[in-house]
């Protein structure tokens, strides 16, 4: 699953499944562009592929800035005259019921989970189109799959975006480029740290902390948490050559909880 000088964009690429991906396809031989809000994130994620003797460039842009993805994608182009993939990777978590969900909270997950999704695709197609190939992956959830209870306006968006990755690769299944959705469960990443924190912020106690990280645990039949450098070796697979027939699909990596 080699990816020889593919030129690959990589949004939320400066820390969890962005950054574990765009080191693995750095590993893997592709021209890698991760791109985020926070520079000193960005440059940290550059650093640390440099110690692995591995190169990453960075962009500063915020997905759900319809201007800036623009930018983002010309850039892009003008510097190395393709774009082969793209993994809409970038999101955030809010946790909350859906009647304790707050307008502002609800936008802010639609604005960069949905709609950095949305923007991101619409400026690389027409790029694909013109070369005749590409790759989109979309990172749906499992919660895209199966609501939980507690995340409303994060299941929702991730619903959003398992549709949104059938209807695209229905749409350009015939035109060479390929669409599909990675489905992770809970993983280690910075999220489920900020996870955390929003609830002592919130008063939760240290026992309701506990438990329900417990509860996430124990969610999957394997009794653990995702590592990024898991999910990202799925997206790899989802963008390898060898890997021409499969469009439209979701693909859990989530320890067997979609079997359950």
């Amino acid at each position: 699953m080699e990816l020889n000088k593919k030129v690959s964009i990589i949004t939320g690429g400066s820390e969890g499944i962005g950054k574990a991906t765009a080191l693995l396809f750095a590993a893997k031989g592709a021209r890698v562009i991760i791109t985020g809000r926070t520079e000193s994130k960005l440059k940290a994620a550059v650093a640390e592929a440099a110690q692995q003797d591995l190169s990453l460039n960075y962009y500063v842009g915020d997905v759900s800035n319809e201007d800036e993805c623009a930018s983002l994608v010309t850039h892009v182009v003008e510097q190395y005259q393709a774009i082969d993939i793209l993994f809409n990777n970038a999101g955030i978590l809010h946790g909350g019921m859906t009647h304790e969900t707050s307008t502002e909270i609800w936008d802010e997950i639609f604005n960069i989970n949905v709609r950095g999704t949305f923007f991101m695709s619409k400026q690389v197609l027409p790029h694909m189109l013109a070369q005749g190939k590409g790759c989109i992956v979309n990172n749906s959830s499992i919660v895209g799959l199966k609501a939980v209870p507690g995340l409303a306006a994060y299941n929702a968006s991730k619903g959003a975006i398992t549709q949104l990755t059938r209807s695209m690769a229905l749409e350009y299944a015939g035109q060479g480029i390929r669409v599909n959705a990675v489905c992770p469960g809970t993983c280690e990443t910075p999220l489920l740290d900020k996870s955390r924190a929003e609830m002592v912020e919130a008063g939760v106690d240290e026992e309701g902390i506990d438990g329900a990280i417990e509860t996430f645990v124990n969610y999957p039949p394997m009794g653990r948490f995702g590592k990024p450098e898991e999910i990202a070796q799925a997206v790899l697979f989802l963008c390898s050559e060898g890997n021409t027939f499969m469009t439209g699909a979701m693909l859990s990596v989530d320890g067997g909880f979609c079997a359950t």
